[in-house]
């Protein structure tokens, strides 16, 4: 059977190239707002994060009505650390527009999700966007997609894809790179024409959960297509897995909701193909088929790729603990977490020899920092260790994770990064001219990346472009150095004064500002040199009746670097913890007491 009425599609393509924009257009003309409705740009990125930093972070369900047609669109994650959304939401379409830069084009995470999309079968829509730019390169880029699917082993008919050239923001589209276009009609009309409508079967119902929402008035909201026949409010149902087959319990469809633009609208009942929504099924997880009690039948799903990196969460227990954060306590941050494995299936979470510490997996350093994010803003206190990858052993071989790196930098960047590189363990495997830009490509250790961010953007001048996608599993490559700089750690407790900060500031650079409260063990800046060095932030200055012209002028204090998050998380060396409160971060040594610290640096010696 048919659905005439209906089309699904997904939005993918790498961070930044505007999906997000076009989506905001596609409701716009497909009338989702009211004539004099005030939108904010970017409507579907709700969450405070994914506006602050300008990247999605879930995949969101939204739809538009052209003529007579239904389009449900799924809006996905760029970054590769948010993989795991992608991966699962590419279940419930028919279709996807891929969605490329007219200067940047394809890269790495396009690469990534176009492949799980044609081993799905899937049509594509290549959509050039940006073609508005000044530096805009379309035809290239049209090449270098066709070049992509090839690698892929596209099928012909997936070869001979339509290609749309638009601008998001200026909501056009047209079908020649030279013709400005009006509005986004031409889109629509090739959505309408080359995306299948989808196929269902009559018969008992059955349902695949591609996604799981959260709150807290209704608990689980499930949210998935159905496969056969139809779903009813109130309907009872059987809940199975396929990789779980002795998962299987009955349950009853509370409520349900289909998607209406931004609305979620209620529905009694929905047809085959549809998307729906529907609550009622506490222990309700991804990948679970909901199928009718006389055929129980469970949906293959796709296996969700394996984490790379872990970070150890614990307990607070600096001598600041308690006075910032709602929630402190272990039992607090487990029942977090746990709720966080409800909704994000690449996140994995392990108990710890300790009660108060836990060992959590994620699919990238920055999956795991948006999650200390999330937990922050919503009080909780809690301390993280440094990102670490995971080893396998294969073949009885040590092996560690490895990611395709793609740099797009101004020339006379390159040897400067290229250095970088080699002491990173990197192998080049690609390089290629663009103006006055280089566009270079490396095999890195998922361990060499860490901390690099913030140098590359020093070494670029800000205006190099990094991404990576992990690549694969290699032999172990040697040893890299995290950290070429040394901390500056606060020699007492107390609060730091100018005076202190003066003389610490001649020793290297410094995190904070006269005022702040510090502890013994805190580190507040960082040394050139590779040792750790105390210094005494909290020093006053001697009162005496002694005068001496010039001696007593105004001492001038080198603003101090704030980290954020990312940035923190990237400067812990092995022996340090980040101490994460609602209003403040702190990085600290793992052992706060400094004989201690001495002794135990000796006996490393030794």
């Amino acid at each position: 059977m048919l659905r005439t009425d209906l089309r699904n599609i997904a939005i993918i393509a790498h961070v930044d190239h505007g999906k997000t924009t076009l989506v905001d257009e596609m409701l716009k003309q497909g009338g989702a707002f009211r004539e004099n409705q005030a939108v904010q740009d970017r409507v579907m990125d709700n969450n405070a994060i994914e506006r602050e930093r300008g990247i999605t972070i879930l995949a969101k369900n939204t739809s538009v009505r052209y003529k007579d047609v239904k389009i449900n669109i799924i809006d996905t994650p760029g970054h590769a650390d948010f993989g795991g959304e992608v991966e699962r939401v590419l279940k419930m379409v028919d279709g996807v527009l891929l969605l490329v830069d007219a200067f940047e084009g394809p890269m790495p995470q396009t690469r990534f999700v176009l492949q799980k999309a044609l081993e799905l079968g899937h049509k594509v829509i290549v959509v050039v966007n940006k073609v508005d730019r000044p530096d805009a390169r379309p035809l290239e880029v049209v090449d270098e997609v066709l070049e992509l699917l090839l690698d892929l082993d596209a099928t012909e008919e997936q070869i001979e894809s339509p290609v749309i050239f638009c601008s998001g923001r200026q909501g056009t589209a047209s079908l020649a790179p030279d013709d400005a276009g009006s509005d986004l009609i031409p889109l629509f009309e090739t959505i309408l024409s080359h995306i299948d409508p989808p196929e269902y079967q009559e018969g008992p119902v059955k349902v695949l959960v591609s996604s799981i929402d959260y709150n807290d008035y209704v608990g689980r909201i499930a949210i998935g297509r159905i496969e056969r026949g139809s779903l009813r409010q109130n309907q009872e149902v059987a809940v199975t897995d396929y990789h779980n087959p002795e998962v299987s319990y009955k349950a009853k469809i509370v409520s349900m909701y289909q998607f209406e633009g931004l609305q979620r609208v209620p529905a009694a009942e929905a047809q085959g193909g549809d998307i729906v929504s529907f609550s009622g099924i506490s222990g309700i997880n991804i990948g679970n088929t909901v199928c009718d009690p006389a055929a129980v039948e469970a949906v293959p799903f796709v296996k969700i790729s394996e984490p790379t990196v872990e970070m150890i969460f614990s307990v607070n227990d600096s001598p600041f603990a308690g006075r910032e954060g709602k929630f402190v306590t272990s039992r607090q941050i487990r029942e977090r977490l746990m709720r966080e494995l409800l909704r994000d299936v690449s996140l994995r979470v392990e108990e710890t020899d300790s009660a108060d510490a836990f060992r959590v997996l994620g699919r990238g350093e920055m999956h795991l920092s948006i999650l200390v994010e999330n937990m922050r803003r919503e009080g909780y206190e809690l301390q993280v260790g440094p990102p670490k990858v995971l080893y396998k052993t294969i073949d009885g071989v040590r092996s560690e994770p490895i990611e395709q790196l793609v740099v797009d930098i101004p020339e006379d960047a390159l040897g400067a990064v290229m250095e970088k590189m080699g002491a990173r363990k990197a192998e080049m495997t690609h390089m290629t001219p663009q103006g006055s830009r280089v566009r270079l490509e490396f095999l890195v250790p998922s361990r060499g990346l860490f901390g690099y961010r913030n140098e590359f953007l020093t070494d670029t001048r800000g205006e190099g472009i990094m991404n990576t996608i992990f690549h694969g599993y290699e032999p172990y490559k040697g040893d890299i150095a995290r950290r070429s700089t040394g901390s500056l750690i606060a020699f007492e407790t107390g609060e730091a004064v100018t005076y202190g900060l003066y003389n610490a500031q001649e020793r290297g650079t410094l995190f904070i500002s006269p005022g702040t409260q510090v502890y013994s063990g805190m580190v507040v800046g960082y040394s050139p040199k590779s040792q750790d060095l105390d210094v005494n932030v909290c020093k006053k200055k001697h009162v005496t009746n002694m005068r001496a012209s010039g001696s007593d002028e105004a001492l001038r204090l080198t603003p101090p670097t704030t980290l954020s998050l990312d940035a923190s998380l990237e400067f812990l060396s092995d022996d340090e913890l980040l101490e994460v409160t609602p209003q403040s971060l702190r990085i600290r040594k793992r052992v706060l007491d400094r004989a201690q610290r001495l002794r135990e640096a000796s006996k490393g010696k030794n």
